[in-house]
């Protein structure tokens, strides 16, 4: 007997946005993992939280880190427009936030991340997601207003069509409620907070960003040190990126400066 589907009548606004995003694999994607021994990142995001009162976690340090790295490779910051390489200006990072229980998916962007300390990015994306979890976000409603006025079968298309309007006929719709460049150089998703300890998320489409990186659940594992197998605290971060945009000697650069910062917070950003 043939197997029997029914509709599943309540989606949520991501996985209405999700499947009308992606078609069949066809994209230059690369994925890569980075294991980092966060022994000292630990008590230094500690000192921060006790000095600032501000609940800093490992995420806001990947995002500084992430965006430092990108500032010191500007040529690794920026879009694919009509096929060819167009730079930003300034180093603005997208934090993906869940809200609904975990449930649904958005995000707000940190710009000038790279100028600003942990503790102001953390201060930032605190009231920012807090406005995507009460639904009060500008952004957030625009975005369902829009999906709840397409039909479903005309969503892909629309997405497609802001995209192009924005990144490659760089267009400012703001006045139709649509943010400008709105998901930034690069994406942050913490995995972890879920209870994964490392994870690969897909490149989105219509954001034109580049690079995602994923921050997983921090675990105890073995590492070496002056040849010797100890335990520590390690954390792996799980990037995902455009192979037309960044090639992997550009990656490896990127990426070893990223894991310097995280690592050793305390040499590379001082009380930052």
């Amino acid at each position: 007997m043939a197997t029997k589907f029914h509709k599943l009548t309540k989606v949520s606004t991501w996985r209405k946005l999700a499947l009308h995003t992606w078609s069949a694999p066809a994209d230059p994607t690369v994925y890569g993992t980075m294991e980092i021994d966060v022994s000292q990142t630990l008590p230094y995001i500690e000192r921060l939280r006790a000095h600032s009162g501000v609940k800093v976690t490992i995420t806001h340090l990947v995002g500084k880190a992430v965006a430092m790295a990108i500032r010191e490779r500007p040529d690794l910051n920026g879009i694919i427009r009509r096929g060819k390489i167009y730079l930003r200006d300034t180093v603005d990072v997208f934090f993906q936030v869940a809200f609904d229980g975990g449930e649904d998916l958005s995000g707000v962007k940190v710009s000038r991340a790279d100028e600003k300390s942990v503790v102001e990015i953390a201060l930032e994306l605190a009231q920012k997601a807090e406005r995507v979890r009460q639904k009060t976000d500008e952004n957030l409603r625009n975005t369902t207003l829009l999906l709840n006025r397409v039909p479903s079968s005309f969503v892909g298309a629309a997405l497609r069509l802001v995209s192009s309007l924005s990144y490659d006929l760089d267009l400012d719709l703001r006045r139709i409620g649509i943010p400008y460049d709105q998901f930034g150089s690069v994406m942050v998703t913490n995995v972890g907070g879920f209870g994964v300890t490392h994870g690969y998320a897909p490149l989105v489409p219509f954001a034109r960003t580049p690079a995602l990186l994923t921050v997983g659940a921090i675990v105890d594992k073995p590492v070496a040190r002056e040849g010797r197998a100890v335990v520590a605290p390690v954390i792996t971060v799980g990037g995902t990126f455009d192979h037309r945009f960044i090639d992997g000697f550009q990656a490896a650069k990127l990426s070893r400066r990223f894991q310097d910062i995280v690592g050793d917070p305390q040499a590379h950003l001082g009380d930052a």
